[in-house]
């Protein structure tokens, strides 16, 4: 049975400027929310958002509530304040 990789919480030289884009963006929104709906506030294009969204949930920046949404996790907002 393969183990899960724990995921740190970043700091924001480990996020890119798209990255802390889209972290602002869920803030915004304040409510799980999906790429394209990112996509569009964020003016990024919905297949660069879904690779970066999987990247910062890596990180602990943002959780996935129920398939397809995502949502900003506690470290995100800490990260972009």
């Amino acid at each position: 049975m393969p183990c899960k990789r724990k995921k740190k919480a970043g700091n924001k030289s480990e996020v890119d400027k798209v990255g802390m884009k889209i972290l602002k963006v869920l803030a915004e929104i304040n409510a799980p929310a999906r790429c394209g709906e990112i996509a569009k506030k964020a003016g990024i294009p919905t297949y660069r958002v879904t690779g970066k969204l999987r990247s910062l949930a890596n990180k602990g920046l943002v959780d996935k509530p129920e398939k397809g949404k995502y949502l900003i996790s506690e470290a995100g907002m800490m990260l972009i304040k």
